[in-house]
């Protein structure tokens, strides 16, 4: 993870000379144990962002789709050096799920956007179960984020805003024995619900 903290700070100056982003929240942010952050998603660089605004910290891994690895070499090196894994959506491929769960479970943080995809207003879209799934498997909380960008959307030399909300208990996130779908339709009410509430409460920043 060598690369991790020589392209974080630099990207840090770059984003912050690019984007001025704006970092709500940062007391939420959990250092002592595993996590799971699960933002809303609307760009492509969303989890830049979201690594610049958590910025100190044990690396963290971060999901992203496969696409993301197949621009270049150079990219794809990268990617995985930052802790980027890829994740093959619809191929049945739980090893990703699984291996993230057990880095959880020892002490890492995971970024995981809940909503699997980006959205084209800027609304949050309907919620996957892969970031409830590691979370109540790892036993861990999960922080709410909510990303913000000004007007909307994603423009060099714009504003993001990058909001962490309280987090969520993991008390609050078992899934059951074996796994409830009534319990994770009552999760993602749950998140969706503190994602709202981070947005209406910064609205300003919009």
């Amino acid at each position: 993870m060598w690369f991790y903290w020589i392209i974080v700070p630099l990207a840090w100056l770059v984003w912050h000379i690019a984007f001025r982003i704006r970092v709500i929240g940062r007391e939420n942010l959990i250092h002592d144990r595993g996590f799971v952050i699960a933002p809303n998603h609307i760009s492509a660089i969303d989890p830049v962002f979201v690594v610049i605004a958590r910025f100190w910290g044990r690396p963290m891994v971060i999901m992203a789709k496969e696409e993301l690895f197949e621009i270049s070499r150079l990219l794809n090196w990268a990617w995985r050096h930052v802790g980027v894994v890829c994740v093959r959506r619809g191929k049945g491929d739980t090893t990703v799920v699984e291996n993230t769960v057990r880095e959880v479970r020892e002490g890492r943080g995971a970024l995981v956007f809940p909503e699997g995809t980006r959205t084209k207003d800027g609304n949050l879209g309907k919620l996957k179960s892969g970031a409830f799934v590691i979370a109540a498997e790892a036993g861990v909380d999960m922080i709410p984020c909510r990303i913000i960008y000004k007007g909307g959307k994603m423009r060099v030399f714009g504003r993001c805003t990058v909001v962490f909300g309280k987090p969520i208990p993991a008390e609050k996130l078992k899934l059951g024995e074996p796994r409830s779908a009534a319990r994770l339709r009552e999760c993602k009410a749950l998140l969706a619900e503190e994602l709202e509430k981070l947005l209406e409460e910064n609205r300003q920043y919009l």
